[in-house]
């Protein structure tokens, strides 16, 4: 019983572990966005503060008669200065967090959002100082919750984004209230007297402006969760193909992945007509005896690529390597019509692509010995809930691999069983061998030589 209870919690235990690798995965991608979120707010205050020195500097006389001679150079550096500085920090804070694998905390993130959201209001109550209240909210200062609003996207999180809208609104009303009822404002002369009796000065255009704030906070919002929502899709699909690749080996080409993440296929076992291929290269050892580890490495690595392009190249896939060869299934996982035919021409071009190489010397004398029968076959996954492998099993594997060994009595290079050269089309210069004993097979299988 108690192994019976381990085997029902494996897969829960191997999805939870999934899902783990998964969310640090995602949480991995959100920091790296409020890493770029961050970056970009703390190189605003730098920009501002070298356009404010630049016009300060190059037109001192325009700047004192906007303000009305009340400008103080220091605080505005210092205010800009201080908010570089606070992003800063928030950017090591990231780093940090990127390295060790952690995550902000949500009362972190939302103080944050607070602090951030908070600053464009202590810019314009300084310049409440400077000109009239009602003036002040119409200056850049104002604005600049828009940029906060915009850049909270980046933190992929709907309500963060709906909380800095919030906040932004909530004080923007707070000093439009304040600066309706003080109408002078602090030391405001000129131009905030005449605004007072405008439409800019009423109580309902600076409400307005407030809505407009939260309403972009919602919006922001919506960006923010598709765009985390396209995060969390691009991971599945790189998951997925992981999986893919993982089941089916490493050899799968690009397409045949693809084509397996369109159709979901390998996912359920099930009962298929294969063409199952065996190679197998002929006196490996005694090659290997007088080779070193590596230039035997180098050898199968110069000829299975050449091989495995081939088989890929006629809609098959290498199922599995067998030392000096490998087993190689078409018609699964993908269904293909012609995975006979295709079998066939894969053999063919193996046999033409070794003997060109062998001829302009690029690899050395090799020979192979390529067996191909069809038939039915159960195919689909199989092993562990923490290592599956795509494995194709029945009689037809049998017999494929035992008569991949007949090359080596009949002198041949590619051998077909009569089912493979029925349903390739009975190929032109295939030469047919009298029946042969089988092991383990009751009746005589008629072979055909191609090579």
């Amino acid at each position: 019983m108690p192994h019976a209870g381990s085997d029902a919690e494996a897969p829960q235990v191997a999805q939870e572990a999934q899902r783990d690798a998964f969310e640090r995965r995602l949480t991995h991608e959100i920091l790296i966005s409020e890493r770029l979120r961050v970056q970009l707010l703390a190189a605003i205050p730098g920009i501002a503060l070298i356009l404010f020195l630049a016009v300060t500097a190059s037109y001192p006389e325009q700047v004192d008669q906007a303000l009305h001679g009340q400008m103080d150079r220091l605080r505005v550096g210092l205010l800009l200065g201080g908010f570089a500085t606070y992003e800063l920090l928030a950017l090591r804070s990231v780093e940090r967090l990127i390295k060790s694998g952690k995550e902000f905390s949500a009362l972190r993130r939302y103080l944050n959002a607070l602090v951030e959201a908070s600053l464009p209001t202590l810019a314009i109550l300084y310049y409440m100082t400077v000109v009239s209240p009602v003036e002040a909210l119409l200056l850049p200062p104002a604005f600049i919750y828009f940029v906060f609003i915009l850049l909270s996207t980046l933190r992929l999180d709907f309500k963060l984004c709906l909380f800095t809208g919030f906040v932004a609104a909530i004080e923007y009303a707070c000093l439009a209230l304040f600066a309706v009822g003080e109408p002078g404002g602090a030391g405001g002369v000129g131009v905030g007297d005449k605004l007072d009796d405008t439409t800019l000065a009423s109580l309902a255009h600076h409400v307005g402006k407030a809505l407009i704030l939260f309403v972009s906070g919602v919006a922001a919002g919506f960006v923010a969760r598709r765009l985390r929502r396209g995060f969390v899709n691009t991971l599945e699909s790189l998951e997925e193909r992981n999986r893919v690749v993982n089941l089916f080996g490493q050899h799968v080409s690009a397409a045949v992945v693809d084509d397996l993440l369109a159709r979901k296929a390998g996912a359920q076992s099930e009962v298929r007509e294969v063409c199952v291929m065996f190679l197998d290269i002929r006196n490996f050892t005694a090659f290997t005896e007088r080779k070193s580890p590596e230039e035997v490495v180098t050898y199968l690595n110069s000829v299975f690529e050449f091989m495995i392009e081939s088989v890929n190249a006629h809609q098959g896939i290498v199922n599995k390597f067998l030392g000096d060869g490998f087993m190689a299934v078409f018609g699964a996982p993908l269904s293909d019509p012609d995975y006979c035919r295709h079998a066939v021409e894969a053999g063919l071009e193996i046999v033409a692509r070794i003997d060109a190489l062998v001829a302009e010397g690029k690899i050395p004398p090799t020979r192979v010995g390529i067996a191909l029968h069809a038939g039915e076959a159960v195919v689909g996954n199989v092993g562990s809930t923490r290592r599956k492998e795509y494995t194709v099993i029945g009689d037809v594997v049998n017999v494929a691999s035992r008569v991949e060994a007949l090359n080596k009595e009949l002198g041949s290079r590619l051998l077909l069983t009569d089912r493979v050269w029925e349903a390739s089309g009975r190929p032109a210069g295939a030469v047919a061998k009298p029946p042969i004993a089988v092991r383990g097979r009751e009746e005589p299988v008629q072979l055909f030589q191609l090579a």
